[in-house]
Formats: structure tokens, sequence, C-alpha cells
């Protein structure tokens, strides 16, 4: 395949999607357009965006560099993100009537209107949105840096440059209207993929015979271990159960069934798509045993098709990690327009100023990003430590603050000091990640354990939920005048 001709039909397919972003989105004015979509996505444009975030960089890249060194186990991304796809819709999905805008209104609800806990969960759920979208630069420098044959640096800052562009267009509204059209592209893409990747090297029993017997084993767990392999499923779902750019999706939905109908039809595909990734992998392993970075297997795989549908092929991965990216950076704005600008100027921005501050907020969070991404080159291992250090805890508070009325803002923190701080002693640890897997595991188990305990060791919430939410609304809805403070600076409990 000719680099120069990649190059010039994606940018093309880039130009096109700018073009529905720009025509869907031409009459928006909020702030509120622009970062939920007006709150009226129906159900098959939630589907479709949900689909195309969720069949991302790491289902893309990831799970086949995955598959290529532990075959089966390229499924464990797909069963964790489906399981916690679907457990997000039936326990987080009626949390669209309480119209929060951002994951940290949502968490400060569930603890009695803690402003520390507000202004703590905005920090953290911030820099996981720079840490999600960091995996997709660093994952579409890897597409780009094998497809045009320049610097993998390089290949990154582009990718960062062209996400400014093709966020920045139309906000969240065209983002679903891409992610739903890029979403029909890229299964088609790794089904001819898988299907022609398994017929390049001989056809199914020839993959079966040259793959080693431990990877053939149920999820590769003769291979990877029982432990990592369960650490890695649960790692991956609770990156959804917690993670912002899911939680946006529910915030903007027109209603809670239409939420619920796209996260369940997302995860049974999600499940179905799961072997795709698997299955492309160990083809790729037999076509060539010796690559030298896994990360480059799907790209590698390419090789078995014809240069028109490796084309093809090649613009639906690219065009799974914009889609995947694209819902973490406008994640990223929506919380420095609602939380982070709150906190530093007592107020809500100007209606009529809030487009605009989103696009230069957009560029801020694309850079903290990209300065992530600069870091590694490891897709799988970049994700699962930054969960583990950052969404365990928050994974934990919104389940126990979902459904524990006791459950305060001392708890709160108890859990998120509770996951990272084991998360990086374990990551500190070799033996214990080698053994583990990654930390996911212990970190939830101690984030829960102090949860629980320092919620019953300090005081009651004084303010009942209702009062909070109506709190939360009124600050929301303030705009030129000052914001009123939710709850007391030190807590509110009695």
């Amino acid at each position: 395949m000719e680099h120069n001709n990649f190059l010039i039909w994606f940018l093309l397919y880039a130009f096109v999607m700018m073009a529905v972003g720009w025509y869907v989105t031409r009459h928006q004015k909020t702030g509120e357009d622009f970062i939920l979509g007006g709150r009226k996505l129906p159900m098959l444009l939630t589907l479709g965006s949900t689909v195309g975030t969720m069949v991302g960089t790491g289902s893309s890249i990831g799970a086949v560099s995955f598959g290529y060194t532990n075959g089966w186990a390229g499924m464990l991304y797909g069963i964790g993100g489906a399981t916690g796809i679907l457990l997000t819709a039936w326990l987080f999905g009626p949390v669209r009537k309480l119209r929060f805008m951002t994951m940290s209104e949502e968490i400060c609800y569930y603890t009695g209107g803690s402003r520390v806990v507000k202004n703590l969960v905005a920090l953290l759920i911030f820099l996981a949105s720079i840490g999600w979208l960091g995996a997709h630069i660093l994952g579409g420098g890897l597409y780009l840096a094998w497809a045009a044959d320049i610097d993998i640096t390089v290949a990154k800052i582009i990718i960062a440059v062209g996400f400014i562009f093709y966020v920045g267009i139309g906000g969240y509204k065209a983002v679903s209207w891409i992610d739903t059209l890029q979403s029909i592209v890229l299964f088609v893409g790794f089904i001819v993929l898988a299907a022609l990747s398994v017929s390049y090297v001989g056809g199914w029993d020839t993959l079966v015979a040259n793959t080693d017997p431990q990877a053939f084993t149920l999820f590769g767990i003769g291979k990877l271990g029982l432990w990592p392999a369960l650490s890695l499923a649960i790692v991956i779902g609770i990156g959804v159960l917690a993670t912002p750019s899911y939680r946006q999706r529910i915030y903007s939905a027109a209603s809670t069934r239409s939420i619920r109908q796209s996260f369940v039809i997302t995860g049974l595909l999600y499940m179905g798509f799961s072997f795709l990734p698997a299955i492309i992998g160990m083809a790729t392993h037999v076509m060539n045993p010796a690559l030298e970075n896994p990360s480059f297997a799907f790209l590698f795989a390419t090789n078995a098709l014809p240069a028109a549908l490796a084309m093809v092929v090649l613009i639906a991965g690219m065009s799974a990690n914009l889609s995947s990216g694209s819902s973490d950076a406008i994640a990223g704005v929506s919380i420095i327009l609602r939380d982070i600008y709150t906190m530093v100027t007592g107020k809500m921005p100007p209606p009529e100023k809030a487009i605009n501050l989103s696009r230069i907020f957009l560029l801020l969070v694309i850079l903290l990003a990209l300065i992530f991404a600069l870091t590694s080159n490891d897709i799988i291992g970049y994700i699962t430590k930054m969960i583990s250090m950052i969404m365990s805890g928050m994974c934990v508070t919104v389940l126990l603050g979902k459904f524990w009325l006791r459950f305060n803002w001392q708890g709160c923190i108890a859990a998120l000091l509770g996951g990272s701080l084991t998360s990086l002693t374990v990551i500190l640890i070799p033996a214990w990640s080698q053994a583990l897997g990654n930390p996911v595991i212990p970190a939830l188990l101690v984030s829960l354990f102090a949860a629980v305990v320092v919620t019953l060791l300090t005081p009651k919430n004084k303010l009942s939920r209702e009062e909070v939410l109506q709190m939360i609304t009124d600050e929301r809805e303030t705009t030129h005048s000052d914001a009123k403070p939710i709850g007391p600076l030190a807590g509110e409990n009695k």
C-alpha cells in the first residue's frame, strides 16, 4: 500500500466527517448545545456514538496486540467493556432524570453536597478524561506512524491537531453523528479483516495448528494466568462504569429509556465484536510470530488484504480511534466549563461566550493529553495503570453513593485515596504487578473497605439528597451572578 495514498484517502474521509459535523450543528447557540447536544439525543444517535466510543483504541490496537501475544485473551477487553456498559445501563440509566451536567455533580449529590468532594472529583475526572484522550492520541499515533511511515512522535502531534478540528467544529452533537457513521465503517472493516486474515494464513485449521495451545484456552487463561485475565476484564469494566465520557451519554440522552436501550444494544454488539480482535491477533501471529512491537499487529494484519480493502480497514481502525477520543475530549471540556471554571470564578460562563470558551478549553485538554501520550507507546499498559490509579476509587464511590444513603464525603475521599495509594503500591512492586497483571482488584477491595469504615466512623450528611439536588441545579443555572456555594467548605455533616 502506498503511504501517500493512505494519507490522501484518510484526509478526504476526515473532511467528509467534519463537514457532516458542521452541517448538523450549524444552529447551536449555547454551551449545553456544544457539550451535551441540548440533552435531546435520540436512542439511535446515543447507540451509534456509544458503539463508536467503545470500539476504540483499546479494542483495536490494544486488543489485537493482546490477541497476538495471548490468543483468546484478546477477547477480555470486549468482555469487560460489554459487562461494564450493561451494568451502567441497569444501575445508572435513571440518573438521566436528575439532569446532571458532569460526573462531579453526580458524586456531589451522593455525598451531601460537599464542595470539597465536588472540586476534588472534578480535578480527578478531568485527569481521567485527559488520560483516556491521551490513550487515543497514542493509538492514533501508532496507526499513523505505520501507515504514513513517519516518526511516532510526529504522528502523535498530527493526531492531536486532528482532534482539535474534529471536535471543535460542532461539539457533542457533531461527535455523536460522526461516531454513528464511523461505527458502521469500523464494524465492516473489522469483520472483513478477521475473515480475510484467517483465509490468508490458510484457514481456521491452519491458524489453530500454528497457535500456542495455551493461548487457545478459554480467554487465554492458560497462557496469561487466571488473575491477570480477571484483572484485565475487571479494569476495563470499571473503566466503563466510572469514566466521564459514558456518563456524558447518560446526561445528554433524551430519556432514561433511550439510554438503557442504547447501552444494552451496545453491550450485546460489543460482546459479539470481542471475538474479532482476538482472531485478527492470532492470525497475525501466524503470519509473523516475531513482530518487534505487538502494538503493530492490527496494522500488519492488513497485509492480508488487497490494497483497496486494506485502505478501508485502516480507515476503519482510525475511525475507532477518532470516535473514542472525541468523546473524551468533550467530557474534558464539560468538566472545565461546568466545574473548574465555576471553582475559579464563582459563576457559570455567560451563555453567549460558552461555545467560544469551550473551543479554547478544547485546545487545553488536547495539549495536556498529548503530553500524556508522549510518555508511552504501550496502550494496554497505559490504560490499565491509568484506570487503576484514578478509576477504581471512583467506581466504588459511584456504586456506594447510588445505593447507600449513609455514604458521606469523608467516605468518598477515603475511597479515592485507598484506590490510588493501593494502585501505586502494586505498580511500584514488580512481583505484585507480575502476579496480579494490574492493581485493580486490590485497589477496589481497599477502596471499598476504607470507604465503608470511614463513612461509619464519621457523621451522617446534614442535607437530604433533594436539598442537594436543588442546590446543584441553582448553581448550574447561575450565570452572570455569583454561584451559590454547594455545602460548607469543610463538608456538611451533623
